[in-house]
């Protein structure tokens, strides 16, 4: 555990057994701060954490799902959780299935949401060039950050998913909050399938799909019904790759209480 990257934790209140949030690629907890208090009004003490490479956690070269997965373990640990409800978004979706096959001792319940575990197509290498073209010195605002990525990323949501890791510094400078040479270095990791064939989670396990998303099909879910024998599935109609925002009231419903 030698290489294990502290992670910034952010307590969104409740009370209850804890729930852990894990967010997807570019994300961080901050994304999950609504969420997490309409999840804590369920019943459940809910925690986000910021994994390796994002928001206010710490970096490394490493990005494997085996990398991010001990982090997520090395966490629960230290703040003496018995288990834990973990709930993983795309990417960290992918870094819970990890955490459930490793250590399932750790994971009362799992939730994923709109992944699926299989190899993907890389969607985000626009994002990451934009991000690396941006010139940092010559902006002075974020509305001029957004406007010299417009003609990089047409999608209006998309730019402003991305500019949430872009800070402002006392001294009037800005910079980026995501380690983006070693996530842009390991997307064919990230875009790949983090478990292996004969692995099984026997837990409770719930897959939330956007039905608007297309990042999980019904062709997947033999797959998952095999690493997931116990696992359910709900899909959200109205919601595209994120339930938690598109479709808020029917995500926290999935959930359920303790």
């Amino acid at each position: 555990m030698s290489n294990v990257v502290a992670l910034a934790l952010r307590d969104l209140g409740g009370e209850g057994p804890p729930m852990l949030v894990l967010h997807g690629l570019l994300g961080s907890a901050r994304n999950w701060l609504s969420t997490g208090v309409a999840l804590a009004a369920n019943g459940w003490h809910v925690f986000a954490a910021d994994l390796r490479n994002h928001g206010a956690s710490g970096w490394a070269e490493d990005c494997t799902y085996q990398a991010m997965a001990s982090d997520v373990v090395a966490l629960i640990e230290q703040q003496q959780w018995q288990s834990v409800y973990l709930v993983g978004h795309s990417m960290g979706g992918k870094v819970a299935m990890r955490v459930a096959m490793d250590r399932p001792d750790l994971v009362s319940r799992l939730a994923v949401v709109d992944i699926a575990p299989k190899v993907y197509a890389n969607r985000v290498r626009e994002e990451f060039a934009a991000m690396e073209a941006l010139d940092l010195t010559k902006i002075q605002s974020r509305k001029e950050a957004d406007q010299a990525l417009a003609s990089l990323v047409s999608d209006w949501a998309m730019r402003q998913f991305v500019l949430t890791n872009l800070q402002s510094l006392a001294n009037g400078s800005w910079q980026w909050l995501v380690n983006r040479k070693a996530l842009s270095a390991a997307l064919p990791e990230i875009m790949g399938n983090p478990l292996v064939a004969g692995e099984v989670y026997a837990g409770p396990a719930c897959f939330i799909c956007g039905g608007k998303s297309g990042y999980v099909v019904e062709a997947d879910w033999p797959s998952i019904q095999t690493f997931f024998p116990a696992a359910q599935r709900v899909i959200l109609s109205e919601s595209g790759h994120n339930p938690h925002f598109d479709s808020r009231g029917g995500f926290v419903d999935a959930l359920g209480r303790p």
